[in-house]
Formats: C-alpha cells, structure tokens, sequence
C-alpha cells in the first residue's frame, strides 16, 4: 500500500495554496498512492492568525471542502487534508476550530478531527511566543476512520507531544497515525524526529508526518522534514524541503505482526 505525506509552504494566498496542494495531490497519485496527507494550514497561513476567520467553513460547505472532495475524486485518491479552518462556537470572536477532514477516493467526506492541544508555548527564552488559543478553538474528541492502510487515528502537530492521545487511538484499533505539521524551526530541529518515532515504536503504528516548511508570511519558519516511518522506527522516506509527495510503502498487515510478536500493549500494567 503506497501512501504519500504532502509537503508544502503554503501562503496567504488561499487559491494558491489549493493548486499547490492539486498539483502534489496528481503527483502522488502519478506515484500510485492509495492515500495523502496534507500538512497543517495546507490551505492558508496568513499574515495574521485571525485572518482564518475569514476563510472559516462549516462542516461539509465551502470552497476549500469543495476542493478536498473534487480532488480526491479526480486523483482517484483518499485525502486526509492536514488542517483548515472550520467555523467554531466563537468564531464571531475570530476562533475557529483547526479541522482536519477526510475524504475517500470517491469524494466522500468520512471523518472530521477538530485539533485538541493547541499551541501556547514560549520559545528561547521567550524571543518566540505562540498563543493558538487566541485564534482557535479546541476540539475535545479523537478520532479514527478506516482507510485502505488500515484504521487511522488522526492528529495535528501539537498533539504530537502528548502520547496519552495516541494510547486512546490505538484502544480504539488504529495502526497508522497521521500528524500533519507546521513545526517551528526551533522545536523541529530539537523534537520532530524523536517524537514520531516514539510515537511509532511505543505504538507498533506506522506514523505519516507531512509538515509545512520554509518562511511564511507571519514571519513563521517552518520546520519540514516530512516524513513516514514504520512500525519499527524506522524512516522509510524523508524530505527536508522544498514542495512535494514523500512517498513510501507501508504493510496493513505488519502493525498486527509486530503487536503478536511483541506485545508491549498488552503487557501494560497501567
């Protein structure tokens, strides 16, 4: 089963963005993959945070939805679209809710995960500082839909650091795990890789990590480095930087091989 993570450095520019994301969607599916993943904020990472209120949609309307669903049909692909905004119960207060919907090959909405650990973080002592909270709303249940790699638990970028989220998914049967990205520079170059292979090899789990890279219009610098990696731990493809389809094999069957054969979830005590 071949799968694709998309890496972009996505603008202000919303129609932009979404040819970008056409034209990487076609060349994964040139590369026969079954299923893509867009990187966080695929669609817009504007000038100002709480530009995303402008461009927010409701769940099943509107263009950027519009887009997802004709390209997955087009390409004959599934898409699993990183994150775009979605109207929340304060986006008249300019929050809205970092959604990461899924779309089958069909065009098909399946799932829509809302982000749940937002990013309020300091930086290097202080010089960097991010507040997601002031233009986002926290969604509070996880989520996992069933895709031809097997059974996904979806995820966004922060969530990464928080494994108790990534135990409640496997519970729940997922043997892949998405985390589409905008890691800053900073963090990337100290966690990125770490994480998603703890991510991995905690959970006997393939891991799909598409990230957005390079400088963005807020003055952001994004780490990249989108990858996939296996069970295992091990980096099966990988790509610093530049717009593209990192794309890999990956094995349905082998999470459920490793699982049997080495069965540190179920040896839990806790």
């Amino acid at each position: 089963m071949r799968v694709a993570a998309i890496q972009m450095n996505s603008g202000a520019d919303v129609s932009a963005n979404l040819d970008l994301a056409d034209r990487l969607l076609n060349d994964a599916a040139g590369q026969d993959c079954a299923l893509a993943v867009l990187p966080e904020n695929f669609a817009l990472m504007p000038d100002r945070a709480r530009d995303k209120a402008q461009h927010a949609e409701a769940p099943g309307t509107g263009p950027i939805q519009r887009f997802l669903s004709d390209a997955a049909k087009r390409h004959g692909l599934w898409i699993i679209a990183g994150s775009m905004p979605l109207e929340s119960p304060e986006i008249a207060a300019e929050r809205v809710y970092g959604a990461c919907p899924v779309y089958d090959a069909d065009g098909e909405a399946r799932a829509i995960y809302r982000k749940i650990h937002l990013f309020d973080v300091d930086l290097v002592d202080k010089q960097e500082s991010y507040r997601e909270s002031h233009s986002m709303y926290p969604g509070d249940e996880v989520v996992t839909v069933d895709a031809p790699c097997g059974r996904v638990g979806l995820t966004i970028c922060y969530d990464l650091r928080f494994p108790e989220m990534f135990r409640r998914l496997v519970d729940e049967g997922s043997t892949v795990f998405t985390v589409p990205a905008a890691f800053t520079v900073t963090t990337g170059e100290a966690h990125w890789h770490l994480l998603l292979r703890a991510r991995a090899v905690e959970n006997l789990a393939y891991v799909i990590a598409p990230g957005q890279y390079g400088q963005h219009p807020d003055s952001r610098s994004t780490f990249g480095h989108s990858l996939i990696c296996d069970p295992w731990g091990r980096i099966l493809a990988e790509q610093a930087e530049g717009n593209c389809a990192v794309v890999a094999d990956i094995d349905p069957d082998l999470p459920a091989k490793l699982r049997s054969e080495f069965p540190a979830l179920t040896n839990r005590r806790l």
